[in-house]
């Protein structure tokens, strides 16, 4: 019969593929393995030194000088000097960390750029800021809309409006709180000096990525871009810039200096410098209905209250076309019209009225033959007028037809925009 191995001879094997020489599994004995015994004394010579630590015959242990032996200085042979090691290491990990931040953001871009100019590489060209009013006249509006006025009270005539940031020349002031401006196109009139500031910088396209045309009737600007506060309320044909774009709003800058955020939708995006291109009268026409039952308002140009002029001028703007504002002005602008007659009822055709075409009124009291523009109207489809209605008070949509007075109060038709 096979005899059975002791216990601790099978423990043994299972183990001996990990087993080390001086490990807790080398069950050699002690002095075999080099371990230090408490019984073995360590002598010391005349001078101090170490002379055995294990034999007593002192071969085994004894101590060597590091100098004579390996050639090594005191500083050498110990390990004292190592956290100084460390901390060098690390100031010069340091520094050279903080060299390479001061070339990134501080040395490089003084530099490159002189090392690249006259090139095209985009990465360096310097932009350059024209300013458009550096001149210390210039103001601009801070209102929504502002009434510009023939002389300086409440109650004077309304000549037109100006708009939400829209940039004025200052000409001189009172002291009942009113300052004469002229507007770039030409108007001169009184606003109320709290609708001014002098801050420019919201108008200066250099200073600004994009350049927004309102062309809904009115938009919100809001503290947020999501679930903010109402700032105020800007109207057809403002103009404001911005400098963020994210989806579906923009972050403008305001006249006080402030920001506020506007939705992208009824909002036209165009470089800082570009001007809208002129597109076909339908439209133009498009743009004039969304008046429709609006509030009139003489030489009002906002949805709040509107005139037919000041309709035509907002329109046109947001179209391409520059427009005046006084009807007077509108009527010389634009290829004139002759309507035909019919050869048997002598009546004009007024098929040759198309949408988009402006027509110049004399008044109902008028001479026929008076040349005084008194109202006009604008034809948004055949036979149909966009005009004042008969009481005054708002905007709306007449049907004509030939023979009617309309056609007999005709003083001029202009056509401004392409009917293709």
């Amino acid at each position: 019969m096979r005899s059975k191995k002791p216990e601790n001879e099978k423990k043994s094997s299972l183990w001996k593929p990990f087993k080390k020489k001086g490990s807790p599994l080398d069950d050699r004995p002690e002095e075999a393995r080099g371990v230090r015994l408490i019984s073995k004394k360590v002598t010391f010579g005349d001078d101090g030194e170490i002379r055995s630590i294990f034999s007593d015959d002192g071969t085994y242990g004894s101590a060597e000088d590091m100098q004579d032996k390996w050639g090594l200085s005191d500083k050498q042979a110990t390990v004292k000097h190592k956290g100084r090691k460390r901390i060098f290491a690390f100031l010069t990990a340091l520094g050279i960390f903080l060299l390479a931040i001061a070339g990134i953001f501080y040395i490089l871009p003084r530099f490159l750029p002189d090392l690249f100019k006259g090139t095209n590489i985009q990465l360096f060209i310097q932009p350059v800021i024209e300013y458009e009013y550096s001149d210390q006249n210039f103001r601009v509006i801070t209102k929504s809309s502002e009434k510009l006025m023939k002389d300086p009270w409440p109650e004077a005539e309304r000549i037109s409006e100006v708009l939400f940031n829209e940039p004025v020349k200052f000409i001189s002031d009172n002291k009942e709180g009113y300052s004469k401006i002229e507007t770039l196109d030409g108007l001169t009139g009184w606003v109320t000096s709290d609708s001014l500031t002098t801050d420019t910088s919201s108008v200066e396209p250099d200073l600004h990525k994009f350049k927004l045309v309102i062309s809904d009737p009115s938009k919100n600007i809001m503290t947020h871009a999501s679930n903010g506060t109402l700032i105020t309320k800007v109207m057809m044909n403002t103009i404001i810039y911005a400098d963020v774009s994210r989806e579906g709003v923009y972050q403008v800058s305001l006249p006080d200096g402030g920001t506020g955020w506007i939705g992208s939708s009824g909002v036209i995006e165009l470089d800082p410098r570009e001007d809208l291109q002129v597109v076909s009268s339908r439209y133009f026409v498009s743009s004039l209905l969304t008046f429709v039952n609006a509030r009139y308002l003489s030489n009002g140009v906002t949805v709040n209250g509107i005139s037919i002029n000041g309709a035509v001028y907002v329109c046109s703007e947001v179209n391409g076309i520059r427009m005046p504002r006084n009807m007077t002005e509108q009527s010389k602008l634009g290829q004139a019209v002759t309507l035909s007659h019919d050869a048997v009822t002598g009546e004009e055709i007024i098929s040759d009225i198309m949408p988009g075409d402006i027509i110049f009124l004399r008044s109902p009291q008028s001479a026929p033959g008076s040349e005084s523009i008194y109202e006009e109207a604008v034809c948004t489809d055949t036979g149909m007028l966009l005009m004042i209605s008969p009481a005054a008070t708002t905007i709306r949509l007449r049907q004509f037809k030939a023979g009617d007075d309309i056609t007999s109060r005709i003083i001029t038709i202009r056509r401004v925009f392409a009917t293709k």
